[in-house]
């Protein structure tokens, strides 16, 4: 019983810890998305369910919520996916004009087939700009694995601003015209220019890099915040560079000795001892003789000595160092964070090094590392747990800023060629490229997990 809840607690810290750090990470690019007028259909911690609790934001019309799969994030910004086509616009107006339309009608209107009218709705879908419509009479409902056969409009204000539109008017008296509405489009081009532009698709590099670069320097900005308060607020236990004992381990070679907390050594094995820099160095050539060997140490100024005999598997003496409780400046506390940051950096890099890559990974943690390391922080204490979520969380900052689809450092990479061909690559390319890229951390996934269930429970 007492492993089944070990084992329990285990898993619940570790789920906590990634929980917050990916909700982190999310919320940025969430957030940044909204900055830049984008909309935001969804905000979900946990990997897509059937099964979920959410809550429809009444301020921003992005779904907030929680599903069972506890093992990630996702945020769903309009336009990241879809191919651009000609005709959208036709599209578009067909579901405008209609309110609520029949997939068939929507190709008959178009004029291509049903599967390309799919194609279409699938795409001002992901822009927010109509929405399935699921008939319970035909036995459809929402999170079924295929498309409904009709499309309607989404909820829009007075000035055709969706529900997802950070600028929709939702204050007293506004008139929202409801889902399944009709309207009227003068010109379709145009009218699906504005939907555009409120899409990932339709904002500027410069917009497109903030929201792709947002969720890791949320993580980064958290990990500083974590260190902030693990060394200035709550302070740590520094030690005393002298020759002062803190404390004896009942039981050992010096409890044995008559050494006291509080007594100050003087000499070992007949090395003079002044600080605990050199109490250590005469602790370590005194147990490497494997002699007995003479201690001698001040209580109230009073001088005492004992013999020391070590024992065939004796290799400490078993004292610590006297300490006392600090605390860093902020500043100086945001400064340790970016020494530990650029460590963090150059290990990373060292991954994407075909030479190095294997010596990284073999130091390297999964999500059951960080689970069981996770829960022993926490048994230590508060401190411990917050740095090692700083550390996991600047981990998760660098790691997704690698040139690697689908990670972020990824998807601005193929911004950034397409910036510099003035014409995005191709739908094609980016397919290929992401695949070589879920490959390559496929086997980083396999290999990692493999390694956690030997180091943490085979031995």
């Amino acid at each position: 019983m007492d492993a089944i809840l070990s084992v329990v607690s285990t898993v619940a810290i570790g789920l906590l810890v990634l929980s917050v750090l990916v909700m982190v990470h999310e919320l940025g690019h969430m957030l940044a998305a909204w900055s830049c007028g984008v909309r935001v259909t969804e905000f979900f911690l946990g990997m897509p369910s059937r099964l979920r609790l959410s809550h429809r934001s009444r301020k921003y019309g992005t779904v907030v919520g929680v599903t069972p799969i506890l093992l990630g994030g996702y945020t769903r910004i309009c336009g990241m996916e879809g191919e651009p086509d000609e005709r959208l616009a036709a599209a578009f107006a067909c579901v405008m004009r209609h309110g609520r339309v029949d997939v068939g009608r929507i190709a008959q209107e178009v004029g291509c087939e049903t599967d390309d009218a799919y194609a279409l709705c699938a795409t001002l879908t992901d822009w927010a700009a109509i929405e399935p419509y699921y008939d319970p009479e035909l036995g459809e409902r929402e999170g079924q694995r295929d498309w409904p056969q009709a499309f309607q409009t989404v909820e829009r204000d007075e000035h055709g601003l969706t529900i997802y539109d950070v600028a929709c008017d939702r204050g007293p008296g506004a008139q929202m015209a409801p889902a399944g509405s009709s309207h009227e489009v003068a010109d379709p081009d145009a009218a699906l220019a504005a939907e555009r532009s409120h899409t990932y698709l339709g904002c500027g590099f410069a917009k497109r890099l903030w929201m792709l670069v947002a969720g890791p320097l949320f993580n980064l900005v958290l990990a500083v915040a974590l260190v902030v308060v693990s060394f200035s607020a709550i302070g740590y236990d520094a030690v005393v560079d002298s020759n002062a004992i803190g404390y004896v381990e009942p039981g050992s070679l010096a409890d044995g000795a008559g050494l006291e907390a509080g007594d100050e050594v003087t000499s070992i094995g007949g090395e003079d001892v002044t600080d605990w820099q050199t109490l250590s160095s005469a602790i370590d050539d005194a147990f490497a003789t494997g002699e007995p060997f003479e201690l001698s140490w001040t209580r109230d100024g009073e001088e005492m000595s004992a013999t020391v005999t070590p024992g065939a598997d004796d290799d400490v003496l078993g004292v610590r160092a006297t300490t006392e409780h600090r605390r860093l400046g902020v500043l100086d506390s945001v400064r340790y964070s970016f020494v530990a940051a650029w460590q963090v950096v150059t290990y990373v890099v060292r991954l994407i090094v075909p030479t190095h890559t294997l010596e990284v990974l073999d130091s390297s943690t999964s999500v059951v590392g960080i689970a069981v390391m996770s829960s022993r922080a926490a048994a230590v204490g508060v401190q411990e747990l917050l740095l090692l979520m700083a550390s996991v969380s600047m981990s998760l900052c660098f790691m997704n800023l690698l040139p690697i689809p689908p990670l972020d450092g990824g998807k601005i990479l193929v911004e950034a060629i397409g910036a510099l061909r003035r014409r995005p690559l191709s739908a094609k390319a980016q397919t290929a490229v992401s695949y070589l890229g879920l490959a390559f951390f496929m086997f980083v996934f396999v290999y990692v997990l493999r390694l956690d269930i030997l180091r943490f429970f085979v031995g």
